[in-house]
């Protein structure tokens, strides 16, 4: 079992929660909740692994919170 790291943010014009994998090509969904987002990335990821491992083009480091004045 692998695990990867999902980068989730909210539409401000339809509301649903968007979802998608770094480096992941192709591991990207919406849903109007969490769980069903949740529920669509993992139904995503599992369809792209049926053709084997995807070729990531970089690894998920983090996020990192910026500050301007």
């Amino acid at each position: 079992m692998k695990t990867y790291t999902a980068i989730i943010e909210k539409c401000k014009e339809t509301g649903l929660f968007v979802g998608y994998i770094p480096s992941f090509p192709g591991a990207h969904s919406q849903g109007e909740t969490l769980d069903e987002l949740q529920k669509n990335l993992e139904e995503v990821v599992q369809m792209i692994l049926q053709d084997g491992d995807p070729d990531l083009e970089s690894e998920f480091v983090g996020t990192q919170l910026l500050s301007t004045s």
